[in-house]
């Protein structure tokens, strides 16, 4: 169970209910019946349009607010924009991080460790590249193993963008035992202008529908995941600031040379 930090703020569990179907179906019923997810971070709510410069539309359910969309939009025309096909769904969610972006992107950019702060991963491994060495780079593919009781158990994905200039990271999925196919995702990682908010996360992803199932079903299962995964990107990130900034003030500077 996921609490809402604003214990103000009403919380509505989240139930996901498929129907009986063939092994090639989702089964066994996700186990995400019993999350409540916050309404706080990304609540849906009716378009934003109090802009500072202009009216400015901003996606139901992002959980920003028009100036700060005002500012993300070059990145979101730039990165999270997709061609969605028939028989696919699409999705764009955000997290704001009070942390550096360049604490959060460490994390972020972690091709060959994203157990760090995703959920629902047993183990994952870099294959051999004999020219890539341990280098990260385009290209380079990961077998992931998912924890039991997901309609999944393993993953492998291609590293398909690393940004570290822009703050750019993608990846696809490109085989293993699971349900999202032709999963393509993209993470950016950008600083906002507005005080007390360092950081804002977006990620974004179009998959095809599988059979059996709905656009707003497969949507809702993955938009939960990844939702859970930022929050947890959000405590780890947070927690490493702090600690860094805790290790800076009682760390002498160092004495000028003479």
């Amino acid at each position: 169970m996921v609490e809402s930090p604003n214990p103000n703020s009403p919380s509505r569990p989240l139930c996901i209910k498929y129907t009986r179907a063939p092994a090639r179906h989702f089964s066994p019923p996700l186990p995400f019946s019993s999350l409540i997810i916050s309404a706080n971070p990304i609540e849906p709510k009716a378009m934003d349009k109090q802009g500072a410069g202009g009216d400015v539309e901003v996606p139901a359910g992002l959980g920003l607010t028009a100036a700060e969309y005002e500012q993300l939009r070059s990145t979101v025309d730039a990165h999270h924009r997709y061609a969605v096909g028939e028989g696919q769904c699409s999705s764009l969610l955000a997290q704001r991080i009070q942390a550096p972006p360049a604490a959060v992107w460490a994390i972020v950019r972690r091709f060959d460790c994203p157990q760090v702060y995703k959920h629902f991963i047993r183990s994952c491994a870099l294959r051999p590249d004999p020219e890539a060495g341990d280098a990260l780079r385009p290209g380079r593919l990961r077998e992931v193993s998912v924890i039991s009781g997901l309609p999944a158990s393993t993953s492998t994905e291609r590293l398909d963008l690393l940004d570290d200039a822009a703050r750019v990271f993608g990846f696809s999925i490109t085989g293993g035992e699971h349900r999202l196919r032709n999963y393509r995702s993209v993470t950016t990682v950008s600083e906002l202008a507005d005080p007390g908010i360092c950081t804002v996360v977006l990620e974004s992803y179009v998959v095809d529908v599988p059979d059996g199932n709905t656009e707003d079903d497969t949507r809702l299962f993955a938009d939960t995941v990844i939702r859970l995964n930022l929050q947890k990107l959000k405590s780890v990130a947070e927690a490493n600031a702090a600690a860094a900034a805790s290790f800076d003030s009682v760390v002498p500077p160092p004495e000028p040379e003479e």
